[in-house]
């Protein structure tokens, strides 16, 4: 029996694509199309949508992994690399995983083009992973954890293969506390970013989705919850921006 055996959408169940609620069966292939959409345009999407400041928010995120030397490293939701390059720089061998092999494709390219090795690359639904308890010593997720159907299931999946002492971290928008910076990133992000994304990419829908996906994720607070659910200890929420983007991070013990 493997793990997408165990859970099972309900009759009746719904999950959330942007604004939209839909049948949870339906999300994993409505998202995938996304993404196979984009893959290509993906770097130039997520300048789109943050101004740029992604690379800076990428780095500061490595930096409070702290891969070491000769770790096991998942990077869930990986496909492009952007996360797992500037890990394995540092010496780990990471585990780049990802639901869709049209991302994967992506990153293994620029992966060989950049000469960078230490990487292994899996096909994974970040709810029903196929590798092993305790394999890990730390999982990371950057701007992924909101397209999965059950979050919930993903963290529990992302503590059963981690090691004892291992460590979460997790990279996502969120919402802004900043009185006003809110508004104006509101209205930035809801009239320009699909703008752009028809311009730049033909595909308005595809960017208006990505927007409306971030408008549904739960707030920092509610998130943090999630992650001690899931049986995570000394669990941290770092804002960035107010709350745009936030790190969180948590250990199993």
């Amino acid at each position: 029996m493997t793990h997408s055996d165990i859970h099972g959408d309900a009759p009746g169940e719904t999950a959330s694509f942007g604004y939209d609620d839909i049948p949870a069966a339906d999300k994993v292939a409505r998202v995938g199309a996304i993404f196979s959409n984009v893959a290509r345009r993906y770097d130039v999407m997520n300048d789109a949508m943050s101004g740029g400041m992604h690379r800076l928010w990428k780095d500061r995120f490595v930096a409070r992994v702290r891969p070491q030397q000769g770790e096991a490293i998942l990077d869930m939701a990986g496909g492009t690399g952007d996360i797992a390059f500037r890990m394995a720089k540092r010496g780990a061998h990471v585990t780049v995983s990802d639901i869709n092999q049209d991302m994967l494709n992506v990153g293994i390219e620029r992966a060989e083009k950049r000469a960078i090795s230490g990487l292994d690359w899996s096909c994974q639904n970040a709810e029903t992973l196929d590798f092993a308890d305790r394999r890990f010593d730390a999982y990371t997720i950057a701007f992924g954890i909101r397209n999965v159907t059950h979050i919930d299931r993903a963290l529990a999946e992302a503590h059963r293969v981690l090691k004892f002492g291992g460590r979460f971290f997790c990279l996502e928008f969120s919402t802004t506390q900043w009185p006003g910076f809110a508004q104006v990133y509101d209205a930035y992000s809801h009239h320009v970013v699909p703008q752009i994304g028809k311009v730049i990419a033909d595909d308005a829908d595809s960017y208006r989705y990505l927007v409306e996906s971030i408008r549904r994720f739960p707030p920092m607070p509610a998130f943090a919850a999630m992650i001690r659910e899931a049986g995570f200890v000394r669990v941290k929420v770092e804002p960035i921006l107010g709350g745009l983007v936030a790190i969180h991070s948590g250990w199993k013990v």
